[in-house]
C-alpha cells in the first residue's frame, strides 16, 4: 500500500528510464514511477510539487559541514568584496567575547593579497581574530591571536622576519585546534548546517572530519530523530588507529550514520600555493609541498587496504595524483572502492591511468571559478590552468566521477553549473552528467548506488524538487534555479515556501 505520491511534477530519476510525472512512495521507499492515473494511491497523502523538476536528493561527496555550520554562526566571509568588506562582517559577528571568527574569504574576489594581521588588527587589538581562506589551507590571523597561538616552524609567511598574520598547512591547523568547538558548540554548527543542506536540496553528504565532536554528535542526532541528513563520516588518518581499535569498518553504521574511508593530505591547495607540481609554480619558483610523502603513502595506503577499509585521499597537484596512483596501482585495490580528492592538475597521462585504476575521482566542479583566462588558476599555472578538473576527458576515458562542493560554497546547483559552463571544452560536461555526478556518481563513491541516487523502485524516498528545469533554462542560469521541495524518506524536511 502506498502511502504517499508525489505529483504535479516532472519526475527525472537518472537511471536511464524516461522522464514521468509521479512517484509513489511507501514507508520511505520509492514503490513505483509513472503516471499517477497509473499508480495504485488509493487513500495515499498526495504532496503537490508545484509544477516543479523531481530529481534525486544530491549527494555531496566530499564536504566539511562544520564549516558550512561556522558560517552559519559566524562571520560569513564568503564574497566579501575587498579586507574593509570583511572587517566589517567580522565586527558584525562578535558577540563580546573569546575569539572573533570568520570563514570563507577569497581574495581572488577582489584581486588582492590576502588578509593580514595588520588588517584584522582593526576588528580588535585586544582579542584574538582569525579569518579562514575558503579552501582551509590559509587562515589569517592578527597580531592578538599570534601571541597566544603555539605556532609550529613550517606554514608562518614571514616578511623582513616577522610574521605577516598569513598562516598555511601546519600553521593552519594549529588554529583550528585552537579554536576547536565543545560538544555544544559542534552541536549547534552541525544542525545549522543540516538546514542549508536541506535547502540547497542535498539529502547525503560525505562529511570529512577530524579530532572533531561531529562524529557523536551525528550519532546522538540520529538517536533523536532529528537528522535529516544522510551522513558517511570519513575520518582522518590519525583515527585510523581508533577505528580499528572499535572494529570500525567502511559501510558500518546505520540508515543515516555510516563508516567511510579514511582520509589523508597528500598536498596542499594551488589557492596557498602549496599543492604539488611536477614543474615549479607561474607565480614562483615553488612545486609545492609534501604532506604525505610518497613512500609513507604506499605504506598508508597498503595499511588501510589491509584493514578493509576505504582510502580517500587529498591529491590536487599533478605530482601528487601521480604519487597516490603509484600507491594505488601497488596494492590489489579492486574491492574497497578507494577514492581521490578534487585531482586537480592532470595531464592526459594521468587521464588515463585514473580511467584504468579503481579510483573514484571526487571532485569538486565549483573550483572552475578559479580556471578561467584572469582567475587565481592563471596566476599560480599560466597555461596549467587548461589542465584542471578536466571532467570531460575523464568522462570520456571511463573514469568513475563523484562530485562535491568542498563547501565552495555548499550548492550542487552552482557547481552543476560551472560544470556545464566551464572555460574548456576538456572540463565541460553536459547537464545530464553533472547531475549524474552529484547523484548516483557520488552514491556510488559511498557504496550507496543500490539505495540513492536515482528513483528506482526499492530506492530511498530521497528528493529534490526544483523551481525551474536545469535542462529548460540557459547554462548561466543553472545555479538561480530555487530549490523547492528536500525529501528525506518520503518526508518533506525542506519547503522554501514555508
Amino acid at each position: 500500500m502506498v502511502d504517499r505520491v508525489f505529483t504535479n511534477c516532472e519526475v527525472r530519476p537518472l537511471s536511464g528510464d524516461e522522464p514521468a510525472s509521479a512517484v509513489a512512495v511507501q514507508d520511505g521507499t520509492v514503490t513505483a514511477v509513472g503516471d499517477p492515473d497509473e499508480l495504485s494511491t488509493a487513500g495515499a497523502e498526495t504532496v503537490d510539487c508545484r509544477g516543479g523538476v523531481l530529481l534525486p536528493g544530491f549527494v555531496d561527496a566530499h564536504t566539511h559541514l562544520d564549516i558550512v555550520g561556522r558560517r552559519a554562526v559566524e562571520a560569513d566571509l564568503a564574497g566579501a568584496d575587498g579586507p574593509a568588506d570583511c572587517i566589517d562582517r567580522l565586527l558584525a559577528a562578535d558577540d563580546g567575547e573569546g575569539w572573533i571568527l570568520g570563514f570563507g574569504y577569497d581574495e581572488s574576489d577582489w584581486d588582492g593579497d590576502l588578509l593580514r594581521a595588520a588588517t584584522l588588527d582593526r576588528v580588535s587589538a585586544e582579542r584574538p581574530v582569525a579569518a579562514a581562506r575558503e579552501d582551509i589551507h590559509t587562515v589569517s590571523v592578527n597580531h592578538a591571536a599570534l601571541d597566544v597561538l603555539d605556532l609550529p616552524d613550517d606554514g608562518v609567511r614571514t616578511e623582513d622576519g616577522a610574521s605577516t598574520g598569513v598562516l598555511v598547512e601546519e600553521a593552519a591547523e594549529a588554529v583550528f585546534d585552537a579554536i576547536a568547538p565543545d560538544y555544544t558548540q559542534t552541536r549547534e554548527y552541525l544542525l545549522a548546517a543540516q538546514e542549508v543542506a536541506l535547502s540547497e536540496g542535498i539529502t547525503a553528504v560525505h562529511d570529512m572530519v577530524r579530532q572533531s565532536h561531529a562524529p557523536r554528535v551525528y550519532r546522538d542526532l540520529d538517536t533523536e530523530g532529528t537528522l535529516s541528513l544522510r551522513v558517511r563520516l570519513n575520518y582522518w588518518v590519525d583515527h585510523l588507529d581508533a577505528v580499528r581499535e572499535l572494529g570500525l569498518v567502511t559501510n558500518h553504521g546505520s540508515d543515516r550514520v555510516r563508516t567511510g574511508a579514511i582520509k589523508t593530505y597528500i598536498d596542499g591547495s594551488l589557492g596557498a600555493g602549496t599543492a604539488r607540481l611536477r614543474d615549479p609554480y607561474a607565480d614562483g619558483d615553488g612545486v609545492g609541498e609534501w604532506r604525505t610523502d610518497p613512500d609513507a603513502l604506499r605504506r598508508l595506503v597498503s595499511e588501510v587496504d589491509d584493514a578493509g577499509l576505504q582510502f580517500a585521499a587529498h591529491a590536487i597537484g599533478d605530482a601528487a595524483i601521480d604519487a597516490l596512483l603509484s600507491a594505488i596501482e601497488s596494492v590489489d585495490a579492486a574491492d574497497e572502492r578507494h577514492r581521490v580528492e578534487h585531482a586537480e592538475v592532470l595531464t592526459g597521462e594521468l587521464v588515463e591511468r585514473l580511467a584504468a585504476s579503481p579510483l573514484v575521482v571526487s571532485a569538486q566542479p565549483n573550483f572552475h571559478r578559479w580556471a578561467t583566462s584572469d582567475g587565481l588558476y592563471d596566476e599560480r599555472l599560466g597555461e596549467r590552468r587548461g589542465l584542471t578538473n578536466r571532467f570531460r576527458d575523464l568522462v570520456d576515458a571511463g573514469a568513475q566521477l563523484a562530485f562535491g562542493s568542498d563547501c565552495m560554497p555548499l550548492s550542487p546547483l552552482y557547481g552543476v553549473q560551472q560544470a556545464v559552463t566551464a572555460p574548456e571544452p576538456r572540463q565541460r560536461l553536459t547537464v545530464d552528467e553533472a547531475l549524474r555526478a552529484y547523484t548516483s556518481g557520488a552514491a556510488y563513491a559511498g557504496f550507496d548506488e543500490d539505495r540513492m541516487g536515482t528513483i528506482t523502485p526499492g530506492s530511498v524516498a530521497d528528493f529534490t524538487v526544483l523551481s525551474a528545469s536545469p535542462w529548460a533554462v540557459p547554462d548561466g542560469e543553472i545555479s538561480d534555479i530555487a530549490v523547492a521541495l528536500t525529501v528525506s524518506d518520503g518526508d518533506v524536511v525542506f519547503d522554501a515556501s514555508d
